[in-house]
């Protein structure tokens, strides 16, 4: 037989030639049968799959037929089906290539694969994919339940299980999870419910030898210190889990080789704290924990950080982050807090973001710099409480990042009323600020007449000595259409815009001109971008790109 691949082979089986051959038969035989649906779906499938070579391909590069092997049941009336004669192993590796729908029907239509499909590696049980819209809650538990009685457990490596947060699956999830999750299993994602209490014994000795990565969906977890040591665990995930963060803590500290952390919407934890002992973490990502007042992070090595949606939090100890290379903040205050605490803890930071909602104080100017920090993005959504927010105290992070190459901004419309430059108050204050070398490129989204914003986007320019490109969008970032209704509008993704919003980027365009064009240097390509003026395109339209 000429040679040939695992993974060729694997394609080639998965057109179902032969397959799709004794569905046919099956069909003619039991066409007065009440449950032939169940075949036309399944001949349906086999003649929509279209990957690869057929299996009558394989056998064409093979040895005679005496060297193949017959698959069937053996009954003469049949047409036989002949394959390649291959050593167990290797129809077992080719089986385990093929996706879980492709591999559960090639085992109950051939001998050769009902043996491997015991051992199958890879199972995700859903109802969106196990069963029709139609198909009622029983019907998807008989199926879990065939497919769990039927494989072993033994070599499973994937085990997806999605209840749609059901909780009429309960009595049998026990069950479920006890077949499944064997010595061995490397991947495990539970898509639970709250009120069920996964169970610690489920991480047996075998299991926590061998299991990598941990996603616990909606379900509620109490790990305590003797469920032991996670040799292996390297990425856990909790989404809407009822743990606290006594009992992380616990679960982290047996977690030696984690090296992903991400924690999102655990409302129970008050205190996070990241043990030191976690050497391996390089990625922590904690979102929308709704009560949680203190972080503590201690592990050494951290490279990348997310931390949103923490408003209570009231103590902020990221510890010395030498490692660090990119870190999020969406919370009150985080350019005030970037400002004044990151440049001495994170010294070699290269990308920072920053999302805040409001800002209490006007960033200090600071001694200590961002010396390696190349990628800047600030979001701002509101003023400080007192007054409009002063956007050209932000040129703080110009002086103090050297290095920086890019410079995005964002600034969402508030309710305040900032004072315009055609206000007829004072002028300009334009600070002679030393010349940047590395700012390459700078885009301000939410551009408006607001003088400190027009201050601010022309010391830019007067600085960055390097300067390529200008972009200034005088939109909020979302698509905008000039009627009040989108019916015409392409894709339905314009929004209607409103008479004082499209006033305000008529006089953000005339500050432009007046006050920034001028500036821009030869080398360096200004784009202006208004509101979408054609009912027709959700984009925004350039009406400016000078040099």
């Amino acid at each position: 037989m000429e040679d040939l691949s695992v993974e060729e082979l694997a394609s080639n089986l998965s057109t179902y030639k032969d397959q799709l051959r004794e569905v046919k038969k099956l069909i003619k035989e039991k066409k007065d049968d009440p449950g032939i649906s169940e075949y036309l779906d399944m001949e349906k499938e086999l003649q929509e799959s279209t990957m690869g070579m057929q299996c009558e391909q394989t056998l064409d590069r093979s040895e005679p037929r005496a060297s193949c092997q017959r698959d069937g049941d053996g009954d003469s009336r049949h047409e036989e089906t002949w394959i390649p004669y291959l050593p167990e192993d290797i129809w077992r590796h080719i089986h385990s290539l093929m996706p879980m729908d492709a591999a559960a029907r090639a085992a109950c239509l051939s001998r050769t694969f009902l043996n491997s499909w015991r051992c199958y590696p890879r199972l995700d049980l859903d109802p969106g994919t196990l069963c029709s819209k139609k198909t009622d809650e029983k019907h998807f538990r008989c199926r879990v339940d065939s497919i769990l009685r039927n494989h072993s457990g033994i070599g499973l490596k994937i085990l997806k299980l999605n209840l749609w947060l059901r909780k009429s699956y309960f009595p049998y999830l026990d069950s479920w999870l006890q077949a499944a999750v064997t010595p061995g299993i490397e991947d495990l994602t539970l898509w639970l419910c709250e009120e069920y209490n996964f169970p610690c014994s489920v991480l047996s000795d075998g299991v926590r030898d061998s299991v990598r990565s941990l996603q616990l969906i909606f379900c509620t977890f109490r790990p305590k210190s003797e469920l032991g040591l996670l040799r292996s665990l390297t990425r856990l995930s909790l989404c809407y889990v009822r743990i606290t963060g006594e009992e992380l803590e616990c679960l982290l500290s047996n977690s030696l080789a984690l090296e992903h952390l991400h924690i999102d919407r655990c409302k129970e934890i008050v205190l996070l704290k990241i043990p030191s002992v976690l050497q391996q973490l390089s990625y922590l990502e904690v979102r929308g924990l709704e009560n949680l007042q203190v972080v503590e992070n201690n592990a050494p090595n951290l490279s990348r950080f997310f931390l949103g949606g923490v408003e209570k939090v009231k103590k902020l100890s990221l510890g010395g982050q030498k490692m660090m290379k990119v870190f999020t903040l969406c919370r009150r205050n985080a350019v005030s807090y970037a400002l004044a605490e990151l440049p001495s803890i994170m010294p070699n930071l290269e990308y920072l973001y920053l999302c805040s909602t409001s800002e209490v104080h006007t960033p200090p100017m600071l001694p200590t710099k961002f010396l390696n920090l190349k990628y800047l993005f600030i979001q701002i959504c509101g003023g400080t409480i007192s007054q409009p927010y002063d956007y050209f105290s932000l040129v703080s992070f110009l002086d103090a990042s050297p290095s920086l190459e890019t410079w995005c901004l964002n600034v969402h419309q508030d309710r305040r009323e900032h004072e315009s430059v055609f206000g007829g108050g004072s002028a300009l204050h334009l600070r002679q600020l030393p010349e940047h070398l590395k700012l390459k490129s700078v885009e301000i989204t939410g551009f408006r007449s607001a003088k400190t914003l027009v201050e601010l986007t022309c010391c830019i320019v007067k600085s960055a000595v390097s300067l390529e490109r200008l972009t200034l969008n005088t939109f909020d970032g979302y698509g905008r259409c000039l009627q009040e209704n989108n019916r015409d509008c392409r894709d339905f993704m314009c929004g209607p815009i409103s008479k004082a919003e499209l006033e305000e980027a008529s006089r953000a365009v005339v500050a432009i001109t007046r006050y920034i064009e001028d500036l821009v240097p030869p080398t360096a390509k200004l784009t202006v971008l208004e509101p979408c003026p054609c009912p027709r395109c959700r984009r925004s339209t350039p009406v400016s790109s000078a040099r």
